[in-house]
């Protein structure tokens, strides 16, 4: 695989997962297809040495691992760890808001949200529905209405003269998106679902009689993935932070030559600190090594010859807001993986995890920077310190640099997400790291 053939099946990707649902179900399918087989957390497990396996909660997390032909004890576990979640606009449950003839829905921001970005976009709705079918059984279906249907319009200029000047958007009142205008005011937002499934299920299965239940569904930028730049440099789409990385961690584990015993842990729930029963916080994967290594000792044996590589993305230098950077600490677009380090345990980072990751990105030619947030700026985090600090696990923070980080539309380097596969290939294949 070169490098302009993965950032097309990237944008492809994040194109065709537009939330943490269709994340999963789409690494289920590049799992599938590499012959990694599906187990179920309510059956016994029969695993064999050589093979694939993934198992996922609430459909929006998953972990994939390969049990290696090498002795775990001796080799340890390669672990990937990366989440499935963005910031973006949730709708309520009783969504329905009617305004001089508009209809609008009632949103629940998700995470640290850039809001202004979210302003005059073409805006779909994804995300997971439960609803009754015909036989009056609870069933789930994924739903996307991949055409524009909504937006939330900025407010003229002439209205707000304060918009250049530091204006707070209250996320309450000033970001439902419109639906429509000139409606009924009995219209249903569960019935608009309910239509929305029919016409898809209708080509798999006989739906046409149902009821939605209940939903977890986003709004999401229409505006496809792309190559953007003078000489196509950047990487410019929604949900970088953090499917870039999901993308790179099933690629890696797909092509892995099943030695060493390897997982990809995608959580979701990141954004808003990942406690959950399905967030890095929760119990996921300490319920998998459990049922991979039964015993204790040789459990704690295992963790402690493994290493965890926590990949988020990291904040590129701004050339417009240099200041916002440490000077000495400021990663480039496309000049390598970014290293983050905070004294403060916001990453996982330490010396040896450090020089760990640079001798193997020195042995395969890959560029390495260093991120240390400015000593006068709070620092954020990831799942890397709350794994190290649950699993008892070796682990460094890196991600890729990217502007733009919770916007509605994010910008990282097409060579650094090519960087981030090719090391995390090589990190899920060595045997012994050094």
């Amino acid at each position: 695989m070169n490098n302009f053939s993965y950032s097309e099946q990237l944008i492809e990707f994040i194109k065709n997962s537009p939330t943490s649902y269709h994340a999963v179900d789409n690494m289920k399918k590049f799992l599938n297809s590499a012959g990694f087989e599906c187990l179920d957390e309510n059956e016994p497990w029969c695993l064999k040495s050589n093979n694939g396996y993934y198992v996922t909660r609430n459909d929006s997390s998953i972990i994939a691992f390969i049990v290696g032909a090498k002795e775990p004890i001796e080799t340890g576990i390669r672990l990937v760890g990366a989440h499935t979640d963005s910031p973006c606009l949730k709708i309520k449950p009783n969504p329905e808001i009617h305004k001089k003839t508009y209809f609008q829905l009632g949103v629940e921001v998700y995470g640290g949200v850039l809001l202004n970005t979210w302003f005059d976009r073409d805006l779909s709705i994804a995300g997971k529905v439960t609803f009754k079918n015909k036989d009056n059984k609870l069933a789930v279906a994924l739903i996307d209405f991949k055409k524009p249907i909504a937006v939330i319009p900025s407010l003229a200029i002439h209205l707000n003269r304060d918009a250049n000047n530091g204006y707070i958007v209250n996320p309450e009142t000033g970001m439902r998106p419109i639906l429509t205008v000139r409606h009924t005011n009995n219209e249903d937002f569960r019935d608009i679902l309910a239509k929305k499934l029919v016409s898809q299920l209708s080509s798999t299965s006989k739906s046409d009689n149902l009821s939605v239940i209940d939903y977890d569904l986003s709004f999401y930028d229409t505006q496809p993935p792309g190559l953007i730049g003078l000489k196509k440099d950047f990487i410019s789409s929604a949900r970088l932070d953090n499917l870039l990385s999901c993308f790179a961690g099933v690629q890696a584990i797909i092509r892995t030559n099943k030695q060493v015993t390897s997982m990809l842990a995608c959580y979701d729930h990141e954004e808003v600190g990942s406690t959950s029963a399905i967030g890095a916080n929760g119990a996921f994967m300490e319920s998998v090594l459990n049922r991979l290594f039964d015993q204790a000792e040789t459990k704690s044996r295992v963790v402690a010859n493994s290493m965890l590589i926590s990949t988020d993305n990291a904040h590129g230098v701004h050339p417009n807001f240099l200041d916002k950077h440490d000077e000495n600490h400021s990663p480039i677009i496309n000049n390598g993986l970014v290293i983050k380090v905070n004294a403060n345990q916001r990453y996982a980072t330490d010396s040896l995890t450090s020089s760990l990751l640079k001798n193997l990105c020195n042995d395969i030619s890959i560029p390495t920077q260093s991120f240390v947030n400015r000593a006068d700026m709070s620092c954020g985090s990831t799942i890397g310190p709350i794994t190290a600090a649950n699993i008892g696990i070796k682990t460094i923070d890196i991600g890729v640099p990217t502007f733009a980080m919770h916007s509605i539309r994010e910008i990282a380097g097409k060579e650094d997400a090519f960087y981030l596969f090719q090391m995390l290939n090589k990190f899920l294949d060595t045997e012994k790291l050094q």
